[in-house]
């Protein structure tokens, strides 16, 4: 499933404070800068929730300004809807391979950086491709307003559909 992995400041001095936010097994740097409230991937023409999904890179991501929250489908896990928060330097939010995710920027924008880990069969093509829940029956079930309310981490139910 996924994880929010802590990491350690190692140093501070006056006014100014260091982490270490190593994910040791990282082979591919993202920094992913959203302007204002920025949906990602965005919505369809017909309103319907897109995803990316990764078959061969995991995501390790870290808000360093602002806020967003990830809407993650996993139907490997026990409870397959999960929405998770991430605050500027908060925890690390490790996303697995083969996991329906999409994001929304606070008003303000984030940036994020993602410490990926990409196997050999990772293309860029590949891995950000678009699914459109329109067209994937269980995905749109499953986040649907009337299905089984998803698993909340770090917000409360008025927040949980503000995409």
């Amino acid at each position: 499933m996924f994880e929010l992995i802590p990491y350690s400041k190692f140093r501070d001095t006056p006014s100014v404070r260091f982490f270490d936010i190593t994910i040791s097994q990282s082979n591919a740097r993202d920094l992913v800068f959203h302007d204002g409230p920025a949906v990602s991937p965005h919505n369809s023409p017909d309103g319907y929730w897109q995803f990316y999904l990764h078959p061969h890179q995991e995501d390790n991501l870290l808000a360093l300004t602002g806020g967003r929250t990830f809407y993650l489908v996993n139907f490997a896990w026990r409870q397959a809807f999960h929405i998770v928060r991430l605050e500027a330097n908060g925890a690390i939010l490790r996303i697995p391979p083969g996991t329906f995710h999409r994001s929304v920027s606070d008003p303000e924008g984030s940036l994020v950086l993602n410490q990926a880990v990409r196997t050999a069969q990772a293309t860029i093509e590949r891995e950000f491709r678009v699914y459109n829940s329109a067209n994937i029956p269980r995905l749109l079930q499953v986040t649907s307003k009337s299905a089984v309310p998803p698993v909340l981490h770090g917000l409360n139910r008025s927040q949980q559909y503000a995409a």
